[in-house]
C-alpha cells in the first residue's frame, strides 16, 4: 500500500528493485537463453556487491551507540529487516526461474545439467577421475570440534556443510564438517562425457559431493548443504588526512578480505540442528543469514559454456566506425573543425584510443592529461600515456584509488605510469575525483592548441563495448581553457582564480549551477510558459534536488526521468508529483550516459554529466558536467533520449508500489537500444552515400 505521507522512496529497496528488472530479463522468453543466464550472473554478481557494500554499512550502522542512531533518519535494524525480507522473498523467484524457464529450454538445446544421481558408470568414474587428478589438493576439509576448531571461511567462497555420523558406533551423535569448493582452481561448469549431439554438464559442487566420503572414510555422510560467507569491502581508512594515504589504503585492502560477515548464505534444506551449530562456529547471529537455493554464487554463469550454438545468444551489433575520426588524416585537425559526438557501445571506441595514440606519434604534442578512474587490464590508452613519457613528452595521470574493488588495479597501474615516467597524482583525502576528462595540448607555430575528450563514462576500453556511454570531443576554448583549468587544480590543489562559466564542476558550482537551471524553469512555469526538463542518470537520491523536483512539477513543469537504477523520487504521486514520469531501461547494453536536458522557453540547454544526483557526486566528488555546445549534437542526443521516453520493450515504470511494470504506449513496438544502433548504422550508410 502507499503511504500518502512518504516523500521518498528508500534507497536501498529501490536499488533492490532496479535488481528486479535485471532478473526480470532472465524471464523474458524474448532474451535468447544464453543471455537469459547470463542475466542470473549478472544479477547474482550485483546483489554479492550489495551486501558487501549496502548491507555492510548497515550492519556498521547498528553497532553506533544510542545518540549516534538518534541522529539517523531511518533505523539501520529494520531496513536490513527489508532488504532481508525482499531478497529472500526474490531468492525463491530466482529458482523459479531456473526450473521452469532456463532448466527446459537447456533440454530442449540437447544441454542437461546433472546431478550425482542421473550420472551413469561412465560418468561416475569420470567424475571421481577429475576428483583426484583435479579437486583433491584444494579441498581442504576440516572436521568441525565445537569451541576449538573454527576455520576462516575466504569471502564468497563456496563450502560444503557436511552432517556426518561415525561408522564405529551405531547410536554416535551427529558431527559435522566443511569442505570447500575449489571454483577458483576449477571451471564451476565440467562437461561430463556425453553422446553424439548431447552436452552433459555437472557443477563442481556436485563433483565434490560425489567424492567427498573417500575425505571422511571413517563417517557415514548424512547429507550436504552449500554455504558462502560474504565479508564487509569498506576499507576503513583511519584518517584520511593524516599521513600517507595511499599507504593506508595498501593496508586497507590487504584487510578487506578477513572483514566482518555481511551474510552468511545457506541452502534452504539445511536443517535446523547444522545451521545452528554453524552460527556457533562462525559467530553469527539471524541477521546475518540468508537462505538460497542448493547453488550459490551464480554469477559463475557468465562462464556457462555454449558450445558453439551462437543462435542462443544476442546477434552481434558490431559497433559502428566513427570515420570522420578514426580515418582522418589528422585526428586533431578533425576536431579543431568541429565537435564531434561519440556513443559506445554502438560506435567504436576507436575515436579515444586513437586520440592518445595519435599523441604519441605527433611532434607537435607536448602535453597529454587523463583522469583515470576505472581502467581495462589491457589497455592501449596506458600503454599510449606510458610510451609518450617514454619519448619525453609531459604526461600527467591523475588516478583515483579509491574507486571500489579496483583499488587494487589503479595502485598498480599507477605504478606502471610513473616507472615510465608519467606524472602521477594521487586521490584527495576524504574526495573523490570521478569526471571524465583527458587534454592534448600542441605547440604549434608557437602557438598552443588545446584538445580535449568529456565524456561520461571511464577510460576502459572493455567496459566501452558494454556501457552505453556519451563522448564529446572539442576544441573549443570556451571547454578546452576550463578543463585545463581542472587539470590545473588536481596537479596543485590550488582553487582556480577564474570562476566556471560553462562547465559545471563538483566542489564548485554543479550543485549550484543545477538548480538555477532547475529554478528557471519553474519561473518560466509560473509566467505561463512552456517549462520541461528531461533528466538522465544512474541515481537519484538527494533529498535537496528531489524536493526542488518536486517544487518543479507542482510549478507547472513537466518532468521526464529515465533513471537506471536508485530512485528515491516518487513520480506520479497526487498532489505530490503529478508531473513527473520516471522509467527505467535495462536491456542488452548497460545504460550509463546521464544527460541534463532543460527547455529553456526555447533555448534548450543541454549537459552531459559523470555525476548523478546522488548527495555523494554533487557535494564530496570533483565531478563534471560539460554543456553541449554544438546543434546538430544537442538534436542528436535529443533524439535518443526520445526513442528511450518511447521505448515500449525495455522499459519499467518506477512507482512507489516498485512493481517493475513494462511501459505500454502505441501501437508499433520502440525497443531504444536497437533503435539507437540502427539509428547510427543508417547515418554512417548516409554519410557513404554522400
Amino acid at each position: 500500500m502507499a503511504d500518502n505521507n512518504r516523500k521518498y522512496l528508500e534507497r536501498d529497496l529501490t536499488w533492490l528493485s532496479f535488481n528486479t528488472r535485471v532478473l526480470q530479463e532472465a524471464k523474458d522468453l524474448s532474451v535468447p537463453l544464453f543471455e537469459r543466464i547470463k542475466f542470473l550472473a549478472i544479477y547474482s554478481s550485483n546483489q554479492n556487491e550489495f551486501f558487501r557494500v549496502r548491507v555492510a554499512h548497515h550492519r556498521n550502522l547498528m553497532r553506533l551507540g544510542k545518540k549516534a542512531k538518534k541522529r539517523l533518519d531511518f533505523s539501520p535494524k529494520e531496513t536490513i529487516k527489508q532488504i532481508l525480507n525482499y531478497v529472500t522473498d526474490e531468492q525463491l523467484e530466482f529458482g523459479e526461474i531456473y526450473k521452469t524457464f532456463i532448466i527446459p529450454e537447456l533440454k530442449k538445446n540437447n544441454i542437461r545439467i546433472l546431478r550425482r544421481l542421473d550420472l551413469n558408470e561412465e560418468q561416475k568414474a569420470f567424475v571421481e577421475e577429475y576428483f583426484t587428478d583435479n579437486l583433491l589438493p584444494f579441498v581442504q576439509p576440516v572436521l568441525l570440534v565445537n569451541g576449538m576448531v573454527r576455520p576462516f571461511l575466504n569471502n564468497s567462497e563456496l563450502y560444503l556443510s557436511l552432517h556426518l555420523k561415525r561408522k564405529d558406533k551405531s547410536n554416535s551423535n551427529s558431527e559435522y564438517a566443511i569442505v570447500k569448493i575449489p571454483s577458483d582452481y576449477s571451471p564451476r561448469f565440467v562437461e561430463l562425457p556425453s553422446s553424439e549431439g548431447r552436452h552433459n554438464i555437472i557443477l563442481l559442487d556436485d563433483i565434490v559431493r560425489h567424492n567427498v566420503s573417500m575425505l571422511f572414510p571413517g563417517y557415514d555422510i548424512i547429507d550436504t548443504y552449500s554455504i558462502k560467507l560474504t565479508r564487509d569491502a569498506e576499507l576503513y581508512i583511519d584518517d584520511e588526512f593524516q599521513g600517507d594515504l595511499i599507504t593506508k589504503i595498501k593496508k586497507s585492502l590487504n584487510k578487506r578480505n578477513v572483514g566482518p560477515a555481511s551474510r552468511f548464505v545457506y541452502d534452504r534444506r539445511i536443517p535446523d540442528h547444522l545451521l545452528k551449530y554453524m552460527m556457533e562456529t562462525f559467530d553469527l547471529g539471524k541477521a546475518d543469514l540468508l537462505k538460497e537455493g542448493r547453488y550459490h554464487n551464480n554469477f559463475d554463469f557468465f562462464k556457462f559454456p555454449s558450445f558453439g550454438l551462437e543462435h542462443l545468444k544476442n546477434k552481434d551489433l558490431d559497433p559502428i566506425a566513427y570515420e570522420e575520426l578514426e580515418e582522418a588524416d589528422d585526428i586533431y585537425d578533425a576536431i579543431k573543425e568541429r565537435d564531434h559526438l561519440l556513443h559506445v557501445p554502438y560506435q567504436s571506441y576507436e575515436s579515444v584510443v586513437r586520440f592518445f595514440e595519435e599523441a604519441v606519434k605527433d611532434p607537435d604534442v607536448t602535453h597529454i592529461k587523463i583522469v583515470q578512474y576505472r581502467v581495462a587490464k589491457k589497455s592501449r590508452i596506458m600503454n599510449a600515456l606510458m610510451e609518450a613519457a617514454k619519448l619525453g613528452k609531459q604526461v600527467m595521470a591523475f588516478v583515483e584509488v579509491k574507486a571500489r574493488f579496483d583499488e587494487q588495479a589503479n595502485l598498480e597501474w599507477a605504478e606502471k605510469l610513473e616507472a615510465a615516467g608519467v606524472q602521477v597524482c594521487y586521490s584527495f583525502p576524504g574526495l573523490k575525483v570521478h569526471c571524465k576528462l583527458a587534454m592534448v595540448r600542441k605547440e604549434v607555430n608557437g602557438q598552443q592548441e588545446l584538445y580535449t575528450y568529456l565524456g561520461t563514462g571511464n577510460f576502459h576500453e572493455d567496459t566501452a563495448k558494454v556501457y552505453s556511454d556519451f563522448g564529446v570531443f572539442t576544441y573549443d576554448e570556451r571547454l578546452t581553457g576550463e578543463v585545463a583549468r581542472i587539470f590545473n587544480f588536481l596537479e596543485t590543489v590550488k582553487l582556480p582564480q577564474l570562476d566556471f562559466n560553462h562547465l559545471l564542476v563538483g566542489q564548485f558550482n554543479l550543485r549550484t549551477g543545477l538548480e538555477q537551471k532547475i529554478e528557471r524553469e519553474i519561473e518560466l512555469a509560473k509566467a505561463g510558459k512552456p517549462a520541461h526538463i528531461i533528466l538522465k542518470m544512474n541515481s537519484l537520491e538527494d533529498k535537496d534536488m528531489i524536493d526542488l523536483l518536486y517544487k518543479a512539477g507542482q510549478a507547472g513543469v513537466k518532468i521526464d526521468l529515465i533513471i537506471r537504477g536508485i530512485c528515491c523520487l516518487i513520480p506520479n504521486k497526487k498532489g505530490l508529483s503529478e508531473n513527473i514520469h520516471a522509467v527505467s531501461i535495462v536491456d542488452r547494453f548497460l545504460e550509463h550516459a546521464r544527460v541534463f536536458w532543460f527547455q529553456n522557453d526555447g533555448n534548450e540547454e543541454m549537459y552531459l554529466s559523470s555525476a548523478d544526483f546522488m548527495t555523494r557526486n554533487l557535494s564530496y566528488r570533483i565531478e563534471t558536467a560539460f554543456p553541449i555546445l554544438d546543434d546538430d549534437i544537442r538534436n542528436e542526443i535529443k533524439s535518443i533520449l526520445n526513442l528511450q521516453l518511447n521505448d515500449n520493450v525495455k522499459s519499467r515504470i518506477i512507482d512507489e508500489e516498485g512493481l517493475n511494470e513494462y511501459y505500454k504506449k502505441g501501437d508499433v513496438a520502440i525497443r531504444s537500444q536497437i533503435e539507437t544502433y540502427y539509428k547510427f548504422l543508417r547515418k554512417k550508410e548516409a554519410n557513404l552515400l554522400k
